[in-house]
Formats: structure tokens, sequence, C-alpha cells
């Protein structure tokens, strides 16, 4: 491609931003023995650090989008980009594990203001004959920032120290900043209005339920702390449903998941997520805690797993104009389901690192295969000037699948295991990976609910310059 090409500045600076928004989400979990013994704290302070970034990043998504659309996606990119790279400094110098989680908190504010806004500012620099094959590689670098989150962690934790994990957005941030500037165009949507009331609504309500999860165990269930959350928080999501049906400039049109391919598609992110994150969460403690690898040969052998995206995904970009988004998704998320499954027979104190690579490699393949096609299904699901909320609803319901899924899995963890001992390790994650693969395996049957496609072409113009775009079978 020639020097200057607007499509390949577009892709490396949103696709750069989008691999650390992405990257954060678990590059801390091979650090978060390093954490525990640097800053003190236990299970639930783990999971602040983790839930701290997972849920301000969830429930703002859908605001920077609106934002994006008011004052410009250029604009709120790069304000999106600068808090990241600010708050990723001051994590990196926390003294405290409080700080830490604050300082998280903050990330994850600047990765809701640049995310959503990212792929429309793609979409907009990218040709309409190109976009199937370029939407696949930057969702195949956002899926493997994902899943080399605990490789990158722990090779930093082990060589330097855990605040490069954080350290290392810096210099990559204060680089794309002007680069934003000068090579991105500014563009506004339709919609200048901004939901405040249902932001409000869906970040208490989002907050009410996790904090609820993380401290059943500490508290009791039917403790006055976890009952009050799990209530309130369940009694705001049912106000922000009601407000979002009323509102004016509503935060998430509803009205969108009447479109089949939209609503299963956020169906299958939010479960896909729920059970990926939390197990990885999880998994990547027991090879340090339980069978006593450092953090970077527990990165190192998650490989099998981690590296499969980088083989598969370009791949599976390739594919969907061929067989379609619902065949390559499905069967992903199929063989993630499998893979958990599979560690969930074998795990115990003293299960050899051979055992584990079939699994390892199953779940990397399904990975590759989810997260390339699903950008472009997204996008072709909604109206162009629809697709920044539709990007923003889309990100929002995978970080809240996320959030949920580390609460979920470690409740199911702590209520049955415990860090004491490699057999109490074992017999908490046994569990907890069979709940991960039920929500995955629901989020394959979700994503059979896509409507079948095949490829036809523009009935006009010149067969070369058409792209073949994606059209329901009835």
């Amino acid at each position: 491609m020639r020097k200057g090409n607007p499509t390949v500045w577009a892709f490396v600076i949103t696709s750069t931003a989008g691999f650390m928004a992405a990257l954060d989400n678990l590059v801390v979990t091979t650090a978060l023995p390093s954490i525990r013994a640097h800053l003190g704290g236990g299970i639930t302070d783990l999971e602040w650090t983790v839930n701290a970034y997972t849920l301000t990043f969830a429930v703002l998504l859908m605001l920077g989008a609106a934002l994006g659309d008011r004052f410009g996606r250029r604009r709120i990119f790069t304000l999106g980009l600068t808090l990241f790279t600010l708050s990723s400094l001051a994590a990196s110098l926390a003294p405290n594990i409080d700080a830490l989680i604050a300082a998280r908190a903050a990330q994850g504010v600047g990765a809701a203001l640049l995310t959503p806004v990212s792929l429309t500012l793609l979409t907009a620099a990218v040709p309409a004959a190109r976009r199937g094959a370029v939407f696949g590689a930057w969702g195949a670098v956002n899926g493997m920032a994902v899943a080399l989150g605990p490789l990158i962690g722990g090779t930093l934790v082990e060589h330097l120290s855990w605040q490069w994990i954080f350290a290392v957005n810096v210099p990559i941030g204060l680089a794309l900043i002007p680069l934003a500037r000068l090579r991105l165009t500014e563009s506004h949507g339709p919609n200048s209005r901004l939901d405040v009331p249902g932001t409000a609504l869906a970040s208490a309500g989002l907050f009410g339920i996790v904090f609820a999860l993380i401290r059943g165990n500490a508290d009791g269930w039917s403790s006055p702390t976890v009952l009050t959350g799990l209530v309130a928080g369940g009694a705001l999501l049912v106000g922000f449903v009601l407000w979002e049906l009323r509102a004016p400039a509503p935060l998430l049109p509803l009205r969108l998941f009447r479109n089949r391919t939209f609503a299963a598609v956020n169906s299958a992110s939010m479960l896909m997520s729920l059970g990926m994150f939390g197990a990885i969460f999880l998994l990547s403690q027991f090879l340090q805690n339980a069978q006593g690898y450092s953090p970077m040969e527990a990165g190192v052998r998650m490989l099998p797993w981690t590296a499969m995206p980088m083989l598969v995904a370009p791949l599976a970009g390739l594919l969907i104009n061929r067989i379609g988004g619902r065949v390559i998704i499905a069967t992903g998320l199929a063989l993630q389901a499998g893979g958990l499954a599979w560690f969930a027979l074998i795990v115990s104190a003293h299960v050899s690192y051979d055992a584990q690579i079939p699994a390892l490699i199953m779940s990397g393949v399904g990975m590759a295969l989810f997260f390339s096609p699903v950008a472009t299904v997204l996008m072709g699901s909604v109206a162009p000037e629809e697709q920044g909320i539709a990007s923003g609803a889309n990100n929002s319901l995978r970080e809240v699948g996320g959030a949920l899924g580390v609460a979920v899995l470690s409740a199911v963890f702590t209520a049955h295991g415990s860090y004491a001992d490699p057999k109490a390790f074992a017999d908490g994650l046994t569990p907890a990976l069979w709940v991960g693969t039920a929500s995955i395996a629901a989020a394959a049957v979700a994503a059979l609910v896509i409507p079948r496609y095949r490829r036809t072409r523009a009935a006009a113009g010149s067969a070369a310059e058409q792209a073949p775009v994606l059209s329901p079978v009835v």
C-alpha cells in the first residue's frame, strides 16, 4: 500500500489503540500473584483490579459512542487515548491496592471513549470493497490482544516488574495521540443528544450486581449488603430498560434488538465473554499458584491457546463472504466450549502440562473463529449512521459479560476451593470451568439465530470494482 494511504493510517492507529484497550482486560491476570505479594489484598481486591477496568469500560462504552456523534469521533478518540495513557502511568506508580484499583477504573473510562468510535473511524476510511478483510484483521488484532494478555503480562512481570504491564502503554499512547490528530478524519453522527439518566441507571445497576457477586462469599449471600446490591442493581437495570423505551435519545436504542442478527451477535458476545474472561482469570493463576510456574512460564504455556488467533483469524476473515458469519461464529463458540469442558475434565492438583495442550489449542481456535467475523457481521446488520451506537453496544455487552464472568466464576471458585494449596485450587477451579463452559455453549446456541447469508454482488458497476455484499437468505 502506498505511503500516506488513509486506510493504512486509520487501521494502524485504531487497531493499535484498540489492542492496548483490549490487552488491559487480561494483561493483569498473570501479574495478580506479584501484585498481591507487593501491595497486599485478597481475592476480592484482585477481582477489583480486573473488574474496576471492565466495569467502567462496559457501562460507559455507549456514552463514548454518543459523545463521538455529538462532539466529533476523532476528538473523543483522542481524548480517550490521552486519558488511557495518563491513567496507565498512574497505575504503574500506584503505592497501594486502592490507588491501583482507582487508576484501573480511570483506564476503563479512557478505553470506553476510544473503543466505540475507533471502528466507526475505520469504517469511514476503508472502501466498501475491502471492509470484510480489514474488519477481519481489526477483529483479529483485538482478539489477539485479549489472548496475548497473560503472556505479555507474565513476560513483563518476570523480566521487569508488574508496574510495567501498565507503563508500557505510555510511550505507545504518546506516539498515537499526535498521529490521531493528523491522520484521522473528523466526523459526526446524526444524534447530538446525550442520555445522562440512562448512563446513570446502567452504571449504578451493573455496579450493584457485580459488587454483590464479588462480596457474596465473603459477606454471605443472604447478608444485607449482598442482597441490597442484587435487588437495587436489578431494579436499576429494569429502570434503565423502561427509561430507554421512552427516552428521546436513548443510550441504547432497544429497537436495534428487533434485528435478529444484532440481537444474536450481542447475546453471543456477552455469554462468550462471561465464560472466557472468568476462565482465563482463574487458569492463569492456576498455572502459577497450583503448578508453580513463574509469570512468564505461565504465559508461555498458554501459547497453544494464545497463538491460535494469529494463525486462524486471517483465514476466518477471508471466509466470511463465502460461507457467512453464522457458521464461523457458532463453530468458534462450540470449540471454545469444548476446550473449557476438556479443562474441567482433566484439572487436578498435579495434572501434566501435556494433558492441557489439546484443550488450549481447541480454545484458541475457537476464540479466533469468534473474534474475526464478529465486527463484519455486526456492522453489516445496522445502517451506517447507527454503526457507532452498534459498536458501542457490542463492546459494552462484551465487557459486561467479562466483568460478570470474573465475578461469577470467582464466586464459584471461592465457594468450593481456595489458594491454600494446589488441591484446594483445583477443587474450586473445576466447577468454575463448568460454569464457563455452560455460558459459552449458550453463546453458541445464540449464534445459530444469526440468519444464513449468501454472497451477492451489486447490480450496477464493474464486477471488478464491486465488493461481495452479504444479504440474508430468506
